[in-house]
């Protein structure tokens, strides 16, 4: 997905609040958070790194609206403390599902392959000659351990 479908799809599936978006930097600045959150760069390319990627600039999205209404919480009368606390609980719910799905899908966010999120095995093997029985597991030629022994000598 590349920035101007994204910015896009956020329009559209941000509804009735793009009325308080009216800045096109926010919708930029959401991007580039969502960049840094993630680690990803557009454009993404996978179901998987699209979706959380959109996800993660919502957030951002209506966290620059809960920024923008946390000082009005009354104006003539009108009481927008409810506002504030829905937009409040939805960003608190989303960085909930953020940390749960990073959770479950370390990969995607290491951007590194699953065997290498754990360390290296080192075999405990000792390489012997099949005929005299000598000690070869360390090698004098090189100056080093053998970590994959084998009997093939």
């Amino acid at each position: 997905m590349e920035k101007d479908e994204l910015i896009a799809t956020l329009v559209a599936e941000v509804k009735t609040l793009t009325s308080y978006l009216t800045n096109p930097d926010d919708y930029e600045n959401a991007i580039a958070d969502a960049q840094r959150e993630t680690g990803w760069i557009l454009p993404v390319t996978t179901d998987f790194r699209i979706f959380w990627f959109k996800n993660r600039a919502k957030r951002h999205l209506f966290f620059y609206l809960l920024s923008a209404s946390a000082y009005k919480f009354k104006f003539e009368n009108i009481n927008l403390q409810q506002r504030f606390s829905q937009l409040k609980e939805l960003v608190k719910m989303m960085d909930e599902e953020f940390i749960a799905i990073q959770d479950s899908n370390p990969t995607e966010f290491a951007s590194v392959d699953s065997f290498r999120l754990f360390g290296s095995k080192i075999d405990a093997g000792f390489l012997n000659e099949s005929q005299t029985g000598i000690d070869l597991t360390y090698d004098d030629d090189y100056n080093v351990v053998q970590i994959k022994p084998d009997e093939s000598d």
